[in-house]
C-alpha cells in the first residue's frame, strides 16, 4: 500500500519521552538469554584462539612421531611449520565460511535456532581433534580446527545480532557488549586451562583441544529455555503473537514500549524482504553505513593488538621475567582485557558510543608513539622495559574500552532488519580477511620495520578516530529507524553541498 514515508516518519526525528520510562538494567530473563547466546558464541571465537597456543610443542612432536610412523623418516622442519601453520590458519578460512554460512541461516532458520545448529560443528569438532592422537591422524586436528572455524564464525555473526535484538533500545549497548565479555573471558580461560597446572601438560593435550564441545553443551542446554527475537519473528515472519509473547518474557512491564519501535519499523520495511550482500552492496541509500562498517571492522584487526601481544613475551623476558613465569603474566593481559570490556559495558549507556570508540582509537595512536619511543631506547635504561610493559597494558586497555566491543554494536545498530544480517556478511568477512591478512603479513612488517611497525599502526588508529569524528552519529538511544534517518540526512547534505560546488563551477565557467 503506497505512504509517504518522509510525512509519516517525520515524528522519529525527534527523541520520545517516553525513553527514560525505561529499564536501566536488564531483567534477569533478558541477562539469562544473553549469557546462554554468548557461551556457545563469540566465547568458542575467544576460547580457540587462545587454547591452541599451549599445547604448540606437544602437538609438533605427535606430528613428527606420526610423520616418522608413517614413511620411516622424520619430517623436514619446513614440513613441520607448514602442517602446524595450516592447524593455526585453517581456523581464519572457516570463520570466513561460517560467517556467509551465518548471514543465510539467519534468515532462514532465525538467529536462536542459527546459534542452535550452530553447535554441530563444535561438537564435531572436539570429537574429531580428541580422537586425533588416539587415531594417529593429524589430519583429524586440520578438520577439527576448520570446523571449530566455521562455528566462530556462524557465531560471530548471529550472536551479536541476537543480543541486540532482543535488548530495549536503553540497553542495547550494555547487552551489545556481550560480544566483547565473552570474547575476552573465552581468551582468558584458554589461557588459564592451557596452564601446566591443568590441561598444558604433555599427556592432557588431547582434552584439551577437545575441550570446545564443553560450551556447546552448555548452549544446548539452556538457549532452548529462551525466545527467539521478537524483531525476527514479526519483522521476518510476521508472527505477531509470538512477538509479543517473546518482548513480555525478555522485558517485563515495559514491553509495550519496545513493542511501538518494532512495530513502526515492520510499516516502514513494509514489502521489503531481506537483502542478500549483493543486493546491499548495490545499495546507493546504504553506502554511508556500508563503508562505516568495512573501514570499523578493517581498523579493528589492522589497528595494532597482534603486534602488541607478540611484543609482550619479548618484553617481558627484557624486563627480568624468568621464562617459566611468562605464561602467568600473559594471563595478566587477557584480565586487563576482560576487565576493560566489562567496564565499557558499563559505561557504553552513559558516555555513548562515539566517545568510547573515537577515544580508544585516539589513546591507541598515543600509545603507539610512546611504544615505538621506548622500543627504540630499549637498552638505554634498565626502566625503559616497564615502560614499555606499561605501554602494553595501555594499549590493551585503550582497546577494550572502545573498538574492541563498540566496533560489533555500531554493525548492528546502523541498519535496520531487512538489511542487517547481509551487514554481517560483509562485516564479517571483511573482519575474518583482515585476521588472516595480519597473520600472514605481520611477521614480514616486523622484519622489516622493527620497532618502527607501531607508525604503520598509529596511521591506521588516527585515521579511523578522524573518520568517527567527522562521520558516525551517535546512536545511543536511537532506534533503528532514527539512526537511518540520521544517515539519510548526512547524505542529502552532502549531495546538496556536492550540488551546490558544481553549480558553482558551471556559473563561473560561463
Amino acid at each position: 500500500m503506497p505512504k509517504d514515508v518522509g510525512e509519516e516518519y517525520q515524528p522519529l526525528l525527534v527523541k520520545e519521552p517516553k525513553a527514560g520510562k525505561r529499564p536501566k538494567v536488564p531483567n534477569r530473563t533478558l541477562l539469562l538469554a544473553g549469557c546462554a547466546a554468548c557461551i556457545g558464541g563469540t566465547f568458542q571465537y575467544g576460547y580457540n584462539v587462545s587454547v591452541i597456543n599451549a599445547p604448540t610443542k606437544y602437538v609438533q612432536d605427535f606430528v613428527n612421531q606420526t610423520w616418522l610412523e608413517r614413511y620411516n623418516t622424520i619430517i623436514s622442519e619446513s614440513g613441520l611449520t607448514l602442517i602446524w601453520s595450516t592447524i593455526v590458519s585453517i581456523f581464519t578460512i572457516g570463520g570466513l565460511i561460517g560467517v556467509t554460512v551465518g548471514g543465510t541461516l539467519s534468515v532462514k532458520i532465525g538467529r536462536k535456532g542459527t546459534l542452535l545448529a550452530n553447535n554441530i560443528f563444535a561438537l564435531t569438532a572436539s570429537l574429531l581433534m580428541g580422537l586425533s592422537y588416539t587415531t594417529g591422524l593429524f589430519e583429524l586436528l586440520i578438520i577439527g580446527r576448520l570446523l571449530i572455524g566455521i562455528n566462530a564464525g556462524i557465531g560471530l555473526c548471529v550472536q551479536p545480532m541476537y543480543l541486540i535484538e532482543i535488548a530495549p533500545t536503553v540497553l542495547r549497548g550494555t547487552m551489545g557488549m556481550g560480544t566483547s565479555i565473552f570474547i575476552t573471558a573465552g581468551i582468558l580461560i584458554g589461557q588459564v586451562v592451557g596452564l601446566q597446572e591443568l590441561l598444558g601438560r604433555e599427556e592432557f593435550w588431547p582434552i584439551l583441544v577437545s575441550t570446545s564441545c564443553i560450551p556447546a553443551l552448555l548452549q544446548l542446554v539452556t538457549l532452548p529455555w529462551f525466545p527467539e527475537s521478537p524483531r525476527y519473528m514479526f519483522i521476518d515472519r510476521g508472527d505477531e503473537e509470538g512477538s509479543k509473547k517473546a518482548l513480555r518474557k525478555l522485558h517485563g512491564h515495559s514491553w509495550n514500549q519496545e513493542w511501538d519501535d518494532i512495530f513502526k519499523e515492520k510499516d516502514n520495511l513494509e514489502g521489503f524482504c531481506a537483502k542478500k550482500p549483493w543486493e546491499l552492496l548495490r545499495d546507493r541509500s546504504l553506502r554511508w553505513q556500508l563503508l562505516t562498517i568495512v573501514l570499523l571492522n578493517s581498523a579493528q584487526q589492522l589497528n595494532g593488538i597482534n603486534a602488541i601481544y607478540f611484543y609482550a613475551s619479548y618484553l617481558f623476558k627484557e624486563s627480568g621475567i624468568p621464562a617459566e613465569r611468562i605464561p602467568y603474566v600473559t594471563i595478566g593481559t587477557g584480565a586487563c582485557e576482560c576487565i576493560t570490556a566489562l567496564t565499557c559495558g558499563m559505561l557504553i549507556e552513559s558516555l555513548g558510543r562515539r566517545v568510547l570508540i573515537m577515544g580508544g582509537y585516539t589513546l591507541m595512536s598515543i600509545c603507539c608513539v610512546l611504544f615505538t619511543v621506548a622500543l627504540t631506547f630499549q637498552a638505554a635504561s634498565p626502566v625503559i622495559p616497564y615502560i614499555s610493559i606499561a605501554c602494553v597494558f595501555a594499549f590493551i586497555l585503550s582497546f577494550g574500552l572502545g573498538p574492541g566491543g563498540v566496533t560489533n554494536i555500531l554493525t548492528t545498530e546502523l541498519f535496520t532488519q531487512t538489511a542487517r544480517p547481509a551487514a554481517y556478511v560483509i562485516a564479517g568477512s571483511v573482519n575474518w580477511l583482515n585476521f588472516f591478512f595480519i597473520g600472514l603479513v605481520f611477521p614480514f612488517i616486523v622484519i622489516g620495520l622493527q620497532q618502527y611497525c607501531f607508525l604503520v599502526f598509529l596511521v591506521i588508529c588516527s585515521l579511523t578516530a578522524t573518520y568517527i569524528f567527522f562521520i558516525i552519529p551517535e546512536t545511543k538511544n536511537k532506534t533503528f529507524l532514527e539512526i537511518q534517518n540520521e544517515f539519510r540526512s548526512f547524505r542529502k547534505s552532502n549531495s546538496c553541498h556536492t550540488d551546490g560546488v558544481n553549480a558553482t563551477l558551471i556559473s563561473t565557467s560561463m
